[in-house]
């Protein structure tokens, strides 16, 4: 099966002229002069990029992915090959309703009848890895509208094969690419298919779904489906049934009477709550993610689908992000190129005035521009093409915010085209930072480490009196163990400290 899946891809890259678009990159230039002798009879009238676009979407819906993946690292593509790949489309036949039923029935051991009260046999969402059908639940198990999203089935062995192909065309890349090694095309595809293994398992996207549910609890601006665990497997996800306008449908949405100015601030707000406040956001809000609400209370609220890609982010990672940020529209590009020392990402020995300097040449003709028509996404961006020149290890969690930033921007100035980022965003930036440094920051690091600290402070005699006496030599010891007795005594006094350091702490929180 690798044989014929191997020859389909050599076909369709020469079909496409994918080789000689690889074998120019080679250093000598001999084998692209041979590839060409050999292909005599080929012309190609349209870029290079339409033509790997057009070759990825020919190898089928895991190669499309990948290109949708690919799409994101812009930090190392060329930018058109990028804005090509950007157009990829996840169109994939849905696969057919008896397949479905017998998913059904093999992850729950019973037919589809016996576990929902209605089940619709066609499918009202069809991607790569899995489809969605509408169900409804039995009576005696609430009778909820619920969503089925289901696995395609033998999705894992078609996947494994197809990756194992991707490493190896990879590896030759990186040996007869000239820049292949710095473009790390191994690297790439071992992140893709990280993400990609994370998506067959429905239950780790059942677990996205409900904690961005439990983090948005209350929200105002934002719905997330509840997760019917009771019916959830790895090949099977059941969920609330969300209804609602697609975010595309700016003409139904302004029929529907709401609000596309309010909405456009309400998804840059949601996405700075999601980065800042809670350090987990939503990966994949393209258009057919996300919906809006136009019935009962949730009326204009944005509804968030398709769980399988989510980011995290580190304490540092945002304390990065803040940084350049707040420092880039303040136009400090000292701190920005601080930021990226101090987080570790640019070598220790790097001059951080010719990093500036860098930066500066990039940046300041941005802003010729109002504020509002500036690009968040294209800033962080130019940043990652930046700091490439200076052996910065771009983080992959930062990609994928920087691909979803673009993607909330995209979204936000369709709806608003007057959207202003800066003014939306920079008080979320501007409370985040306040809240890490200074007064706050001290307070809110003393709420969680007091409890620690009363449990420590007792036991430091002990642990100080055992690491010198290791070493001590025995005349010492009847020194160490009078100090250890005089510490000890103060034990009681310590721990009554940071117990009332804790309750005085507490107090502020207690009284809200």
């Amino acid at each position: 099966m690798r044989l014929l899946r191997l020859a389909r891809i050599l076909a369709v890259s020469s079909r496409y002229g994918l080789d000689e678009m690889l074998l120019e990159h080679e250093p000598s230039g001999r084998l692209a002069a041979i590839s060409r002798a050999l292909h005599f009879w080929r012309r190609f009238d349209e870029p290079e990029a339409v033509r790997l676009r057009k070759a990825l979407e020919a190898l089928g819906p895991i190669f499309v992915k990948f290109g949708q993946v690919l799409s994101t690292r812009r930090d190392l593509l060329p930018p058109d090959i990028a804005e090509e790949l950007a157009k990829l489309q996840d169109r994939v036949p849905p696969f057919s309703s008896a397949q479905a039923l017998a998913e059904i029935e093999k992850a729950y051991g019973r037919p589809a009848s016996a576990v929902f009260a209605e089940f619709s046999a066609e499918p009202v969402a069809s991607a790569s890895v899995a489809q969605v059908h509408l169900a409804r639940l039995r009576e005696e198990d609430g009778g909820h509208d619920v969503a089925v999203k289901i696995l395609r089935p033998d999705m894992r062995s078609v996947i494994e094969h197809d990756l194992a192909l991707m490493d190896t065309l990879a590896g030759l890349v990186e040996k007869v690419w000239s820049d292949g090694k710095r473009l790390k095309p191994r690297e790439v595809v071992a992140e893709f298919a990280k993400y990609l293994r994370d998506e067959l398992d429905l239950m780790r996207e059942a677990s996205n779904c409900s904690q961005l549910r439990r983090n948005f609890e209350g929200s105002t601006l934002l719905v997330v489906p509840e997760v019917y665990w009771d019916w959830c497997t790895p090949s099977v996800m059941v969920m609330e049934r969300m209804r609602g306008i697609p975010i595309s449908q700016k003409a139904a949405l302004v029929e529907a009477g709401i609000d596309l100015k309010a909405l456009s601030r309400a998804g840059v707000e949601i996405f700075f709550t999601q980065v800042f406040r809670d350090g987990f956001f939503h990966a994949d809000m393209h258009p057919g993610n996300i919906f809006v609400a136009t019935e009962g209370e949730k009326r204009g609220r944005y509804i968030a689908l398709d769980f399988g890609i989510v980011g995290t982010l580190t304490d540092t990672d945002k304390n990065y992000l803040a940084q350049n940020f707040l420092a880039f529209f303040r136009r400090d590009y000292k701190r920005v190129a601080q930021a990226h020392v101090e987080a570790g990402w640019a070598p220790p020995d790097t001059r951080v005035d010719e990093f500036e300097a860098a930066i500066r040449a990039v940046c300041e003709p941005i802003f010729d521009r109002p504020l509002k028509e500036i690009s968040f996404g294209k800033v962080l961006l130019r940043l990652f093409q930046t700091s490439r020149r200076f052996n910065v290890e771009i983080q992959p969690q930062l990609v994928m915010l920087q691909k979803t930033l673009l993607n909330i921007e995209g979204l936000g100035r369709q709806l608003d085209p007057d959207l202003d980022l800066w003014k939306t965003a920079k008080p979320f930036l501007e409370r985040w930072m306040s809240e890490q440094v200074g007064w706050r920051g001290l307070r809110k690091m003393l709420q969680t480490e007091a409890p620690n600290w009363a449990q420590a402070l007792p036991q430091l005699p002990r642990l100080a009196h055992r690491a010198l006496s290791r070493t001590a030599a025995p005349e010492l010891a009847p020194l160490l163990a009078e100090i250890a007795a005089g510490q000890r005594r103060q034990n009681r006094l310590l721990t009554a400290v940071a117990v009332l350091l804790a309750a005085l702490l507490a107090l502020p929180l207690l009284t809200h």
